[in-house]
């Protein structure tokens, strides 16, 4: 506890991680619209940019800390009194809802003065946070694309809450049945029928891994031993990082399905070994990965744009490939951070402070937690 704030120690270095991330992962994706034919990362055998991985890693950190951060919240609600799901509602309201539809208005905005068109029938599902449809059946808005993450995750949302609240004494069974069930479902349809839309559906909505990321929560929540011992000691610990590494390095343990349930382990690991402190190899509770983690989301939401703008920049600059790769990812980098702290700072924290007035249990993003730094 931070004051009277519930700060959870490493998190946010996880969300930087997560962040920096899908932002790399999409500028390899986008190097060819600046004239350039370098990869970091390298390519597959069909020449397709392999920096896939490390932004499907991102996501998936992304959700299992979701998954686990929001329930554990709710777990302490529920001891304390009776879950209020309006209240619930509004906190996710006033967190991601500013800067989606600020960004989804900027967007909308750009692609008119581009194409002097505006496709009502797409809009309709970015407006209600169904963005992972178009995602799927690829009728995606431009700059847009990534947003169906944010609406399988606002999706999940809508019935979480209601599992916690109604299922109390049935909770952890409940789950792991449900996780067990999805799991299953999906391998199988990868297995028989690949790459086909009902097997992207069920890849690109992960419930699942917010699922474990909850029961990671309800664990910890519990003190329950076995968990601690095989998740908060130092051998799964370092196994954990190796495991994350191996992955950024485009090491597949088995293939790209079996590998996110593989990454939304090694995250649950990674999570309680930060939060417990005593057996964490590696500490992310530092000034860097505090600021990052805190302005993760806008960096999530505002990267593509940023992409595509220095694409028009600095496509027809001249210069050596390699320092022309290096200007491109760190000119992007920062210019992304410095529009996120910015947000952060300028537009997102009012919508922070309306929503600590409806939080029960109230949480800080920020390690030394001030009323000022809100």
């Amino acid at each position: 506890m931070s004051g009277k704030h519930l700060f959870l120690s490493g998190l946010n270095g996880l969300r930087a991680i997560a962040a920096i991330s899908v932002v790399v992962t999409h500028i390899a994706l986008q190097i060819e619209s600046f004239n350039l034919t370098t990869y970091f990362f390298g390519k597959d055998t069909e020449g397709n940019p392999l920096a896939w991985y490390l932004g499907s890693m991102g996501v998936t950190i992304f959700f299992v800390l979701s998954g686990f951060l929001i329930t554990y919240l709710l777990l302490i609600e529920s001891n304390k009194t009776e879950i209020d799901i309006k209240k619930f509602y509004i906190r996710r309201i006033l967190r991601i809802w500013p800067i989606y539809y600020l960004y989804l208005l900027i967007c909308l905005i750009l692609i008119y003065i581009l194409t002097q068109q505006i496709e009502t029938k797409k809009i309709v599902f970015y407006v209600f946070f169904a963005a992972n449809i178009p995602f799927i059946y690829e009728f995606t808005l431009r700059f847009l694309d990534h947003f169906w993450s944010i609406g399988v995750e606002e999706q999940f949302y809508l019935f979480w809450p209601w599992i916690i609240k109604k299922t109390k004494k049935y909770l952890l069974p409940t789950l792991i049945f449900l996780i067990l069930a999805i799991n299953c479902i999906r391998y199988y349809v990868w297995w028989k029928y690949p790459f086909t839309e009902n097997a992207i559906f069920l890849i690109v909505n992960r419930f699942d891994c917010m699922m474990i990321g909850g029961v990671g929560a309800i664990l910890y929540f519990d003190k329950n031993i076995t968990f601690l011992k095989l998740f908060d000691n130092k051998v799964s610990q370092i196994l954990a990082w190796l495991g994350i590494l191996t992955i950024t390095l485009n090491f597949k343990f088995v293939n790209s399905i079996v590998d996110t349930t593989i990454v939304t382990v090694l995250t649950l690991i990674l999570i309680i070994g930060q939060i417990n402190i005593k057996n964490r190899v590696i500490n992310l509770d530092i000034p860097l990965f505090n600021f990052l983690g805190k302005i993760s989301y806008g960096i999530y939401v505002y990267h593509i744009l940023i992409i595509y703008l220095f694409s028009l920049v600095l496509e027809n600059l001249v210069l050596a490939d390699i320092w022309k790769v290096i200007l491109v990812y760190a000119s992007i980098i920062t210019t992304t951070i410095t529009i996120a702290y910015f947000s952060f700072s300028k537009f997102e924290k009012r919508f922070i402070k309306m929503k600590d007035k409806f939080a029960v249990v109230k949480s800080t993003s920020i390690s030394n937690y001030n009323e000022k730094e809100t």
